[in-house]
């Protein structure tokens, strides 16, 4: 992809804006749809904050909903390729492609706890940790009440975020 200035970007049509950064929050296009009124952008980090400010505003039940977007880390839609492009790099970043079959067994079993739990994925910002921190957290977060995790999560995902909109877009 093209990289695009914040001026670039805060100049395309609706549809172009979507379509160029509709997966920057994991499956979830409705987001910068609903921050397309906000342009133009002034910079990189006024259209994150622009994005955190939409998606923290949604009640419980549309942070869940994002949170349900993500793929289980190592999971099955990994395994048949069939994450995006962005998690796919994501979680080959952290050494998620590179298990042992033991790492895998556990991180099934963990995937399924926390989702037994909770009602949705564990979602961490894969980029900012490896493998060994990701399962060592999704033990510790096993432990936590459901509104700290959806707290945490959505933290998580508002750090994938950033890092997926640095890789589109960058201050004039």
């Amino acid at each position: 992809m093209i990289m695009l200035t914040i001026s670039e970007a805060s100049q395309l049509d609706f549809g172009d804006f979507v379509a160029t950064f509709e997966n920057v929050v994991e499956k979830c296009p409705v987001v910068v749809a609903g921050v397309y009124d906000d342009r133009p952008f002034e910079s990189v980090d006024t259209f994150h904050k622009s994005i955190t400010t939409f998606v923290k505003n949604l009640c419980q039940k549309g942070q869940i909903g994002i949170l349900r977007c993500h793929p289980d880390l190592a999971g099955k839609i990994a395994a048949l390729g069939q994450l995006t492009t962005e998690s796919t790099e994501e979680q080959k970043a952290a050494g998620l492609d590179d298990i042992t079959d033991e790492e895998k067994v556990t991180m099934d079993q963990l995937n399924a706890q926390y989702k037994a739990k909770f009602g949705f994925p564990f979602v961490i910002c894969a980029r900012e940790n490896k493998k060994n921190a990701i399962l060592k957290g999704m033990a510790e977060r096993l432990l936590n009440d459901r509104h700290s995790e959806v707290e945490t999560g959505i933290e998580e995902v508002l750090k994938i975020c950033r890092l997926r909109l640095n890789n589109i877009v960058s201050d004039n």
